[in-house]
């Protein structure tokens, strides 16, 4: 496969990243059949993998650390931390308490000295990003982190972050890992140029859409069995969303394409983008995403595509990405009831 700059951090990644969400019992819980995953992947020529460690609640970091026995030194390794490790509300969030104790976790699950990519996994609105910022910088000096970034982090919450680092003399973000896909479409208007205005890689995440251009959801069809339909009901019915697949298919279609490989492709076509993250669950899964590697799309395609979503729009739900306090608590957008009385 070809190489694509990380940023300007000097790494080089394949276009292909594989995702590890999948791997453990949130998804397969057979660790020999995940590995065989990962070792067919690795010999296909990607040298780029992403986990967290709230993945299947540090098995997927588990998983990954014995399948790259012998074979860490080739992969940029990039794992994640925020999400909740336990009930104790100290083990979670973005603070430089948690974020030492979590680092150290990680690299004894992954078994390897050093992270090459370390992400905040979410914004945590209270905790400064100076305090964030402080505890990744010294897990880069101490050599266990080579470099820093964000995941599902507003622009605006970027920006402040590098604004931060210059000021303080912190390591500042060098790239971001945001949802992306055809129905996922809104990074395109803030964050993805803002990436490229800080030279920071976009590793996007959800190229399908959580699995709603993989063809399997249809409307007016009854829903699959499937994990996202268990944990995900209302966006994986969405109405929107549907919509519009009915319109990609035959698009897709008229292309000699699968959705699956026209969807990949589109991620791929932008130049913002670095990579993006493949999230299989079974061998199978793998062999038809990685059949449509060389797939590219023509402009008159991608020009009928932006006329069924068009460029900056989300069109359906993303129950996985990132509300802010302002959104999601109704006293942060409403007067007090007295005030809006007496008005």
């Amino acid at each position: 496969m070809q190489y694509r700059a990380l940023g300007r951090t000097g790494i080089k990644v394949t276009p292909y990243c594989l995702g590890a969400m999948m791997f453990g019992g949130l998804g397969n819980p057979d660790h020999d059949d995940c590995i065989g995953i990962i070792h067919k992947a690795l010999d296909f020529g990607i040298n780029f993998i992403d986990t967290a460690d709230r993945y299947s609640r540090g098995e997927s970091e588990e998983i990954v650390g014995k399948a790259l026995k012998g074979r860490r030194d080739k992969i940029v390794l990039t794992t994640k931390v925020h999400g909740p490790m336990g009930d104790d509300p100290n083990q979670q969030g973005n603070s430089k308490r948690w974020i030492m104790q979590a680092v150290e976790a990680s690299l004894r699950r992954l078994q390897t000295d050093h992270i090459d990519l370390y992400l905040i996994h979410r914004p945590e609105p209270d905790t400064d990003i100076e305090e964030t910022l402080s505890a990744l910088t010294d897990l880069m000096r101490a050599g266990k982190v080579r470099a820093i970034g964000s995941s599902t982090f507003p622009a605006s919450e970027i920006v402040e972050a590098q604004w931060v680092a210059e000021r303080r003399g912190l390591a500042r973000f060098r790239a971001e890992q945001p949802p992306y896909s055809i129905l996922d479409r809104g990074i395109e208007r803030e964050v993805l140029p803002v990436c490229e205005r800080y030279g920071m890689g976009a590793m996007v995440w959800s190229p399908l859409s959580k699995g709603m251009l993989t063809g399997r959801y249809r409307k007016g069809q009854p829903l699959p069995d499937s994990l996202r339909v268990k944990y995900m009901p209302r966006q994986m019915s969405d109405e929107r969303s549907l919509d519009a697949v009915e319109q990609l298919i035959p698009l897709a279609d008229q292309a000699g394409l699968s959705l699956t490989h026209m969807a990949m492709a589109f991620a791929m076509a932008h130049p913002g983008v670095t990579s993006a993250i493949l999230g299989p669950r079974t061998m199978q899964h793998l062999d038809d995403l990685l059949a449509g590697a060389e797939v590219r799309l023509g402009d008159d395609l991608l020009d009928q595509i932006d006329r069924i979503v068009p460029p900056g729009t989300d069109v359906g739900l993303n129950e996985a990405g990132y509300n802010p306090p302002a959104i999601l608590q109704a006293g942060l957008r409403r007067r007090p009831a007295a005030e809006r009385a007496a008005a």
